[in-house]
């Protein structure tokens, strides 16, 4: 298969994955080796080369959680979008000079502040063209709004690209971001789909009540949970509508825990914040209980910053039926990036990297628009 962009046909291609997820927290980047002859098989991932993680400065993060809280005038989220990219422009240069190697190709998710998919609508920020100057290959971008434009959510993406590093099923595999996703192969069908807050509220209520991006290892969230206002938060809209689904900040952030404050507040700091991760942990088992029963030998594996809530991890050991396992392959926060920089690859070699059974897009596309440098 001929790629779309002039890359070397004789090696492996070197690909560069860039994800900021919706915990706001900072990128992440890869570069990984794949093999372009092997999508066929489904197993094109051949080796992490390296990987960087970059945290956002305290005013950067700053200006990404008021765009996704709809507190930017057009002019400072013009501003942003080139903010961003010279900050993931750093981290992927960073990366490759660490390893004195140039990728082939780089894949940018960027970071999103908006995400309404019942209006078609998706809105990541981080200037490609800068990227694009700044590692000296060509970047692919804006992977989402091709799905949308098909009439898809837009996400989730990765259930793909997790067949290609997972194999053969049966598997469950939880991603405890900002916000929580689940993708399930059961060797046959791919079901995927956002499960509801992943650590984006219990990240939000450690800033407001600990004075910290985050509670280290869920430590603070040691009290008891408010049974009555988890009951309530389970009815929300979100948990009635049925896949395909996806959510972001917009739904469970700043504006939710604003408006949540009153009750919380009452409680002590520690049932605060053991009654958010419960509210996790409920939310991931009420969404895995659509595909019960399980088939046999399925294994549930767990990433993503979440993983390392113990907090959350008690409470989704006490909620699924299944035991979770570490997600290990990769070092934590690499995950999602590696997910990107396959899902780049599939659209240089003009492969769909949509799942419509997931996105309810009406086909199955290439994704992407490319930058060149």
């Amino acid at each position: 298969m001929l790629p779309r962009i002039p890359i070397p046909d004789d090696r492996p291609w070197r690909v560069l994955g860039l994800m900021s997820g919706t915990s706001a927290d900072g990128v992440d980047a890869v570069l990984i080796e794949v093999d372009p002859r092997a999508f066929e098989n489904g197993r094109p991932f051949r080796s992490l080369l390296g990987h960087q993680a970059m945290a956002y400065p305290s005013h950067l993060r700053d200006l990404v959680l008021a765009a996704a809280s709809n507190r930017l005038y057009p002019a400072d989220l013009c501003v942003l979008q080139r903010r961003l990219g010279e900050h993931h422009a750093r981290a992927a240069r960073d990366l490759c000079d660490s390893l004195s190697l140039r990728p082939d190709l780089a894949s940018l998710h960027g970071q999103t502040v908006q995400h309404h998919p019942a209006q078609g609508a998706s809105l990541q920020l981080a200037d490609p063209y800068v990227l694009a100057e700044a590692v000296g290959c060509p970047v692919v971008w804006d992977l989402r709004r091709r799905d949308l434009a098909l009439g898809g959510q837009g996400a989730p993406l990765v259930p793909l690209a997790e067949r290609w590093l997972h194999g053969t099923g049966p598997w469950l595999a939880l991603n405890l971001g900002g916000i929580a996703n689940l993708t399930v192969w059961d060797g046959r069908t791919t079901s995927a789909w956002d499960t509801g807050p992943g650590m984006s509220l219990l990240d939000l209520a450690a800033e407001r009540w600990l004075g910290l991006p985050f509670d280290p290892e869920g430590a603070a969230a040691s009290g008891r949970i408010k049974e009555s206002l988890l009951a309530r938060w389970l009815r929300h809209a979100y948990f009635q509508g049925l896949p395909p689904k996806s959510t972001g900040r917009e739904i469970f952030g700043a504006s939710w825990l604003l408006s949540e404050g009153p009750e919380l507040e009452a409680l002590p700091l520690p049932d605060r914040l053991a009654t958010l991760a419960a509210f996790t942990a409920a939310t991931v088992a009420l969404e895995a209980s659509r595909l019960t029963p399980w088939s046999p030998g399925t294994r549930a594996l767990v990433s993503g910053g979440g993983a390392r809530h113990r907090r959350v991890r008690a409470e989704l050991s006490a909620r699924l039926p299944l035991p979770l396992e570490d997600d290990a392959a990769f070092p934590s926060g690499a995950r999602e990036a590696v997910s990107w920089a396959l899902l780049g690859a599939a659209s240089a070699l003009g492969l769909p990297g949509n799942l419509p059974e997931v996105t309810g897009a009406s086909r199955s596309v290439a994704l992407g628009s490319w930058v060149w440098p």
